[in-house]
């Protein structure tokens, strides 16, 4: 099962990951950065196990991302 894993603090607020994997990211209207739905945080680093299928989409999000604060595994 992939896992994604999120360094939100870092996070410049592009919407790359919004546009390209809607299923799992949103936008914040409090600070303007990503935010990974259903992600538990533990020490700065936000995760989410995900499907087979959703692996995809968000491996094009991370390559997207232009501080690289996202990766899947």
């Amino acid at each position: 099962m992939p896992l994604i894993i999120h360094q939100r603090e870092k996070c410049i607020g592009c919407n790359y990951c919004v546009e390209i994997a809607p299923e799992q990211w949103r936008m914040s209207k409090k600070d303007g950065k990503s935010v990974l739905l259903g992600s538990v945080n533990k020490k700065g680093f936000w995760s989410l196990k995900i499907s087979d299928i959703q692996a995809e989409a968000n491996e094009k999000a991370a390559l997207s991302c232009p501080v690289k604060v996202i990766q899947v595994r």
